[in-house]
Protein backbone atom coordinates (compact mmCIF):
# COMPACT_ATOMS: atom_id res chain seq x y z
CA UNK A 1 0.00 0.00 0.00
CA UNK A 2 1.30 3.44 -0.58
CA UNK A 3 3.22 4.97 2.62
CA UNK A 4 4.40 8.23 2.94
CA UNK A 5 6.45 9.29 6.25
CA UNK A 6 7.19 12.83 6.40
CA UNK A 7 10.57 13.82 8.97
CA UNK A 8 12.44 16.81 9.48
CA UNK A 9 9.96 19.60 11.10
CA UNK A 10 10.78 21.04 14.68
CA UNK A 11 11.13 24.81 15.35
CA UNK A 12 13.52 27.36 14.07
CA UNK A 13 14.13 31.30 14.72
CA UNK A 14 12.87 33.69 12.01
CA UNK A 15 15.32 33.39 9.42
CA UNK A 16 16.58 30.38 10.46
CA UNK A 17 16.36 26.83 8.10
CA UNK A 18 15.15 23.54 7.97
CA UNK A 19 14.95 20.47 5.56
CA UNK A 20 12.17 18.18 5.56
CA UNK A 21 11.66 14.63 3.57
CA UNK A 22 9.08 12.41 3.00
CA UNK A 23 9.98 8.85 2.26
CA UNK A 24 7.66 7.07 -0.33
CA UNK A 25 6.66 3.62 -0.54
CA UNK A 26 4.24 1.00 -2.18
CA UNK A 27 4.41 2.85 -5.95
CA UNK A 28 6.95 3.25 -8.32
CA UNK A 29 8.05 6.90 -7.12
CA UNK A 30 10.41 7.44 -9.96
CA UNK A 31 6.43 8.07 -12.20
CA UNK A 32 5.24 9.77 -10.09
CA UNK A 33 5.03 13.81 -9.66
CA UNK A 34 5.14 14.77 -5.97
CA UNK A 35 3.63 17.56 -3.84
CA UNK A 36 4.15 19.39 -0.11
CA UNK A 37 1.48 20.98 1.27
CA UNK A 38 0.69 23.07 4.49
CA UNK A 39 -2.04 23.41 7.01
CA UNK A 40 -1.69 26.37 9.25
CA UNK A 41 -3.89 26.74 12.47
CA UNK A 42 -7.50 27.93 11.14
CA UNK A 43 -6.57 27.99 7.70
CA UNK A 44 -7.12 25.65 4.74
CA UNK A 45 -4.47 23.62 3.45
CA UNK A 46 -2.36 24.66 0.59
CA UNK A 47 -0.16 23.98 -1.88
CA UNK A 48 3.45 24.73 -1.06
CA UNK A 49 5.51 23.08 -4.27
CA UNK A 50 5.55 20.30 -6.31
CA UNK A 51 7.86 18.06 -8.13
CA UNK A 52 7.12 16.34 -11.68
CA UNK A 53 8.69 12.75 -12.43
CA UNK A 54 10.96 14.64 -14.90
CA UNK A 55 11.98 16.68 -11.51
CA UNK A 56 10.31 20.34 -13.27
CA UNK A 57 9.57 22.33 -10.41
CA UNK A 58 6.11 24.27 -9.27
CA UNK A 59 6.20 26.94 -6.07
CA UNK A 60 3.25 29.13 -4.78
CA UNK A 61 4.31 32.56 -4.75
CA UNK A 62 4.42 32.94 -0.86
CA UNK A 63 7.62 30.59 -0.45
CA UNK A 64 9.30 31.31 -4.52
CA UNK A 65 12.98 32.02 -3.89
CA UNK A 66 12.91 30.89 -0.28
CA UNK A 67 12.33 27.24 -0.68
CA UNK A 68 13.50 23.77 -2.90
CA UNK A 69 11.62 20.76 -3.29
CA UNK A 70 13.86 18.28 -4.84
CA UNK A 71 13.99 14.10 -5.10
CA UNK A 72 16.12 11.51 -4.91
CA UNK A 73 14.45 8.64 -7.04
CA UNK A 74 17.36 6.01 -5.63
CA UNK A 75 15.81 6.82 -2.29
CA UNK A 76 12.33 6.77 -2.75
CA UNK A 77 12.62 9.99 -1.02
CA UNK A 78 11.38 13.56 -1.84
CA UNK A 79 12.73 17.19 0.02
CA UNK A 80 11.97 20.21 1.05
CA UNK A 81 14.60 22.60 1.93
CA UNK A 82 13.30 26.00 3.75
CA UNK A 83 15.59 28.91 3.80
CA UNK A 84 14.69 32.43 5.34
CA UNK A 85 11.83 31.25 7.31
CA UNK A 86 8.79 33.10 8.55
CA UNK A 87 6.42 33.02 11.23
CA UNK A 88 3.88 32.73 8.65
CA UNK A 89 5.57 29.56 7.38
CA UNK A 90 4.35 27.80 10.33
CA UNK A 91 2.36 25.11 9.88
CA UNK A 92 1.83 21.65 9.69
CA UNK A 93 3.83 20.35 6.57
CA UNK A 94 2.41 17.25 4.42
CA UNK A 95 3.49 15.20 1.36
CA UNK A 96 1.10 14.39 -0.87
CA UNK A 97 0.83 12.30 -4.01
CA UNK A 98 -1.89 10.89 -6.58
CA UNK A 99 -1.98 7.09 -7.44
CA UNK A 100 -4.53 5.85 -9.95
CA UNK A 101 -6.67 9.04 -9.20
CA UNK A 102 -6.45 8.57 -5.77
CA UNK A 103 -4.75 11.26 -3.14
CA UNK A 104 -2.64 10.03 -0.84
CA UNK A 105 -1.00 11.80 2.44
CA UNK A 106 1.53 11.55 5.00
CA UNK A 107 1.07 11.88 8.58
CA UNK A 108 2.06 15.20 8.34
CA UNK A 109 5.39 17.04 10.58
CA UNK A 110 5.16 20.13 12.39
CA UNK A 111 7.00 23.02 11.94
CA UNK A 112 6.86 26.12 14.23
CA UNK A 113 8.88 29.63 13.30
CA UNK A 114 9.21 31.37 16.39
CA UNK A 115 11.71 33.57 18.75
Amino acid sequence: QVQLVESGGGLVQPGGSLGLSCAASGFPFRAYGMSWSRQAPGKERELVASISSGSSTYYADSVKGRFTISRDNAKNTMYLQMNSLKPVDTAVYYCNVFVNGRPYWGQGTQVTVSS
